[in-house]
């Protein structure tokens, strides 16, 4: 004879399960029903509190169905009591330094693009920057670098590194780049037309970035094809707020910012 389980609900109406995972100090999630993001920083009493990247502190139910861990569902609990835990990490993935003060400035800069590459940069490498006393602004594009880098005045002790979007073969980026020869700077870049694409689509939960038609402005198509409101500031808000740490983005950004951090810091 066949055996039944107990439960005699239908399975395509029993609520999907969802891993649970420890809420550890440091953890970065999602809350579903607010979108607020932020890191774990107190687990009291069934209540967990976060507090996102501009210090603000939110407190949650802890739960099932409620959090967010790289775009995939949660439940998150308390953690285990005299666990061993691992040392904690910043968005960028390097072993975070709890408390530490930020470095003095030092002579040397990386430019980027835009305000939404400068704020992409900041989210996920922000600390690192910190501490390195690495400062990073933005230029409104780099069809004038050459003069830019000849104001600058890079040093030996005043590098300057330079992030450009779309320096592929062939561009108007990559003749630009090509133009700046000074062993003090260095500029290099990832192949996207705009910093957007450098965001993975999982991330935002799409199956890819949409192919815009040469002519049309790329952060509009983009907004068009998606289905989003025509407002490209309310677009890049909620690109950024899927944005947790390293594992969104793409490996040609990625290993670019890295480069230019150890070029500055040298």
């Amino acid at each position: 004879m066949r055996s039944y389980s107990p439960d005699l609900t239908p399975p395509w109406k029993r609520p999907a399960t969802v891993p649970e995972v420890p809420a550890d100090p440091g953890l970065v999630v999602e809350e579903v029903s607010t979108g607020f993001c932020g890191a774990v920083v107190r687990c009291e009493a069934g209540t967990v509190t976060l507090e996102d990247r501009f210090g603000k502190h939110r407190v949650f139910p802890m739960g099932p169905r409620g959090f967010l861990l790289e775009g995939r569902p949660v439940s998150l609990v308390r953690p285990v009591s005299g666990a061993p835990a691992g040392p904690a990490r910043t968005a960028s993935g390097s072993v975070a330094v709890p408390g530490a003060p930020a470095r003095v400035a030092r002579a040397g800069r990386i430019y980027v693009e835009g305000r939404h590459d400068a704020e992409l940069v900041e989210k996920v490498w922000g600390d690192d920057l910190r501490i390195e006393g690495v400062v990073v602004e933005y230029l409104e594009g780099v069809d004038d670098l050459p003069a830019v880098v000849a104001e600058f005045a890079p040093a030996a002790d005043a590098r300057l590194g330079v992030l450009v979007d779309h320096l592929v073969p062939g561009s108007k980026e990559a003749r630009i780049a090509e133009s700046v020869t000074d062993p003090h700077v260095l500029v290099t870049g990832h192949p996207y037309i705009d910093v957007w694409e450098a965001v993975k689509p999982s991330s935002l939960g799409i199956p890819a970035w949409p192919s815009v038609p040469r002519g049309e402005d790329w952060k509009t198509g983009v907004c068009r094809a998606l289905g989003w409101p025509p407002n490209t500031g309310a677009a890049w808000r909620h690109v950024l707020s899927r944005v947790h740490g390293y594992r969104d983005l793409e490996p040609a950004l990625l290993g670019r910012v890295e480069e230019l951090i150890d070029f500055v810091t040298a």
